[in-house]
């Protein structure tokens, strides 16, 4: 009898936990609806701390979810949808329906803000305790989340993804992206940077500091209990950077958010029963001091504290571009004067001194110098100098306009900043008045009257002219750094005898690239080594090439392509100065070298050039399709990181642009089949390659080998593909200890890269994934250039 109770009890346990199951799931039906001003305008979680639906952003409204009884209006706006989209009117309708969340304004225009990620439809909703807002279908199934799209916060129980990003909002009431960017990247480093830069270190402000070698998932995790981590793909911590004693508390809500001024910071809300906010704690902070969030301060100004608080002054020389809004940095405000035989005229500017003063910009020139003065002095009279920074023995020359500037008392510097001794404003106010002579003849007095107003107004003429034609010299000349420093560098212009005396005359050749030869120089009295390519084909030709690799490589900057200094344009020459890359080819490595690479260090070189070719494809402000990716135009570091080398090849594309006709380039053996067919080249064009490349990394040998013991073995893809369709991949590493899972993903990759139509081909992010293990990969059909 007592067992048959317990049986009781239990399938009514059962049934009840089904019905309240049914109830949540059922909490907001298809057809539901929400309005700005008119109820139901939220619908709510079961505690009632979140809400999800309209809320006020200027004169409008945006749809998103907030934390109740926190912040501005008792509101904390924890995600937002389409958060740069301008705000809705008050007549607009969101509506759940089977394909989504759809938002219909009063002129009749429909959004999609959670398009379907399934072939199922949607079926229900529900805005959960946690945070997260979830759609599902008929079987009750999670299939979208604002989990899985976050905007400035992550809540108890989520993720940020590897590749992953917050971004900071714009203001305290205005949602929109702002300056700030929290990356969780692939290398597993969590870092901040401003938003409208590449992922180099130069311009990260903070680090987690948990950079790994390998292929691993890693994600930023924030638990129930405040407990925010680092994991990797086994869920394992890499890094706690916080953690509490303290129990899983229902009523306490954890949130990490990247503030609008750059700060990340984790907070605790603690609600007491009847559900009242009793407090708000912030548990951790990235960090403590506004003036090291890099942007903070603009162009040309620095970042000091008064009593604890930040704020932005100009540089000596410079004036605020807006006394309003000064964190827009500040401008020259001296005359320049140009150079004499190569040299400053010293007597026209003065040294400014300032000590304690710290920026990380990348110098144009780095000297050693045994005392300050001579780095003052050798600012003072070299003509880029605008600025040098001495420290540790070393002066440090820098361009302007400056940025990331800062003051800090424990750093012991010396700054020295070029100021000329005219002013903008002295000179436009000054007037130019001649002697005064005493004329007695009234007819002379006449002449010499209209003579002097004549020669006045002339004078005043010619002035403004000129000022005016200076000062949109100067914002344009300032808006043309602005940018190039936006792209995260700024291109050196070389003489031809300085790059001809670099190079000892041109006789240390590295090698042969498209178009022109490649030569090994040092600069700045062997202080650098760089890599000068010398354009040597037909004028018009190497003209056309010239300035391909201006545009392709000027533009970009990633740690997996090869970095472009600078160049010299004098004539018919052309020459463009690279980095040096100390390794060589990754041809010399894998075909010629003694020792091939091991296994852990080619799954690396693989990673390393699908990350450099995603970044060609999708993450430069304009597409470029490389045209000519292969081993020999993979070069290696001294860190043995794999860096894409000559565009000369390169192809762009204009922003509407997916496809584009050119005349064929690239490398037999490289080349995908539409090269041949007189189609439009897409990057589809560049994955081919990249395939073949794969598997020659894979069994490190050329694709054609006629110095194989087997007939088969010629192709290498045709016999790769043998063998991975009879099992017998071990074959193509020889004796070789390998990860068989890692190796038979890398030749599926593969395969499915050189396939003969360009649409089966997958996408480099889609490469990367695969390669990173995140996503499965598909049984590849035969391609027909791999076909027996």
């Amino acid at each position: 009898m007592a067992s048959i109770f317990t049986v009781f009890i239990l399938l009514s346990m059962f049934f009840a936990c089904g019905r309240a199951e049914e109830k949540q799931f059922s909490h907001i039906q298809l057809g539901s609806a929400l309005h700005p001003e008119t109820p139901p305008m939220s619908w709510r979680s079961p505690s009632g701390h979140f809400e999800f639906g309209f809320y006020q952003q200027g004169n409008g409204f945006m749809v998103g979810i907030w934390l109740v009884g926190v912040g501005i209006n008792n509101i904390t706006v924890v995600w937002t949808a389409s958060r740069d989209d301008p705000p809705v009117t008050r007549n607009a309708t969101l509506n759940l329906t089977k394909d989504g969340l759809v938002l219909i304004t009063e002129q009749g225009w429909e959004k999609l803000i959670s398009a379907r990620t399934s072939d199922s439809a949607y079926f229900a909703a529900n805005m959960l305790d946690s945070g997260n807002f979830v759609l599902y279908n008929k079987s009750y199934s999670i299939i979208w989340e604002t989990f899985s799209y976050p905007t400035d916060t992550i809540l108890g129980g989520q993720f940020l993804s590897s590749g992953g990003q917050l971004f900071s909002n714009l203001s305290e009431t205005n949602q929109s992206t702002g300056w700030y960017r929290l990356k969780m990247q692939y290398d597993g480093n969590l870092v901040l940077y401003p938003v409208n830069t590449v992922d180099d270190y130069s311009d990260a402000y903070w680090s987690s500091d948990t950079y790994k070698n390998g292929v691993v998932y890693y994600r930023l995790y924030l638990n129930d209990t405040g407990l925010l981590q680092i994991i990797n793909s086994t869920r394992n911590s890499v890094k706690d950077l916080y953690s509490s004693s303290a129990s899983n508390n229902i009523n306490t809500i954890y949130r990490a958010t990247l503030e609008i001024n750059g700060f990340f910071r984790l907070y605790s809300h603690t609600y007491d029963e009847t559900g009242t906010l009793n407090s708000s704690v912030i548990k951790w902070s990235a960090l403590d001091d506004l003036c090291k969030v890099k942007g903070f301060c603009g162009f040309n100004s620095y970042c000091t504290l008064n009593d604890g608080k930040p704020y932005c002054l100009c540089l000596p020389g410079t004036d605020f571009i807006d006394a309003n809004h000064k964190s827009l940095g500040c401008e020259s405000d001296f005359l320049e004067v140009g150079c004499k035989d190569g040299r400053e005229d010293v007597a026209s500017y003065n040294i400014n001194t300032t000590e304690n003063m710290i920026w990380e910009d990348i110098p144009y020139m780095d000297v050693p110098m045994s005392t300050k003065e001579e780095c003052g002095n050798s600012c003072l009279e070299d003509c880029n100098c605008g600025a040098a920074l001495f420290i540790y023995s070393q002066c440090h020359k820098q361009k302007l306009p400056l940025r990331y500037v800062r003051r800090d008392s424990d750093k012991q510097t010396t700054a020295f900043f070029k100021v000329g001794l005219r002013s903008i404003k002295s000179w436009n106010e000054s007037d130019h008045i001649p002697p005064v002579h005493v004329f007695t003849s009234k007819k002379v007095l006449v002449q010499v009257l209209v003579l002097i107003l004549g020669f006045t107004a002339f004078s005043f003429l010619a002035l403004g002219i000129s000022g005016l034609f200076m000062f949109k010299i100067r914002v344009l000349r300032y808006k043309r750094l602005k940018e190039s420093e936006t792209l995260g560098m700024t291109l050196n212009i070389f003489s031809y005898d300085e790059l001809k005396s670099a190079t000892n005359g041109f006789k240390d050749e590295l090698g042969k690239g498209s178009f022109g030869t490649v030569y090994k120089g040092n600069l700045y009295k062997g202080k650098k080594f760089v890599a000068v390519k010398k354009l040597e084909k037909l004028v018009e030709e190497g003209e056309r090439e010239f300035r391909a690799e201006m545009q392709a490589i000027g533009r970009t900057h990633h740690k997996n392509l090869v970095r472009l200094l600078g160049y010299c344009a004098e004539g018919s020459k052309r020459l463009l100065v690279y980095e040096y890359i100390s390794n060589g080819s990754l041809a010399n490595i894998l075909f010629k070298g003694v020792r091939r690479p091991d296994w852990d260090e080619r799954v690396r070189i693989t990673l390393d050039v699908a990350r450099g070719i995603l970044y060609l494809h999708e993450e430069c402000k304009t597409p470029i399709i490389h045209c000519d990716i292969k081993p020999s135009n993979i070069l290696m570091d001294e860190f043995w990181t794999a860096k894409i080398s000559d565009f000369g090849l390169a192809k762009l594309l204009m922003p509407d642009q997916t496809r584009t006709f050119t005349m064929v380039r690239g490398t037999r053996g490289y080349m995908a089949l539409e090269w041949q067919k007189n189609t439009p080249i897409s990057v589809k064009a560049d994955i081919y390659s990249y395939g073949i490349v794969l598997l020659e990394i894979i069994c490190c040998r050329k694709n054609m080998d006629v110095n194989v013991s087997k007939p088969e073995e010629i192709v290498l893809s045709t016999w790769v593909y043998n063998c991975f369709v009879a099992r017998e991949l071990d074959r193509i590493v020889g004796n070789e200890e390998v990860d068989k899972r890692t190796l038979e993903n890398m030749v599926k990759v593969a395969l499915w890269c050189i396939q003969d139509e360009p649409i089966l081909r997958p996408s480099m992010k889609s490469v990367v994934l695969m390669l990173e293990g995140i996503t499965d990969v598909a049984v590849p059909p035969c391609p027909n250039s791999a076909s027996t």
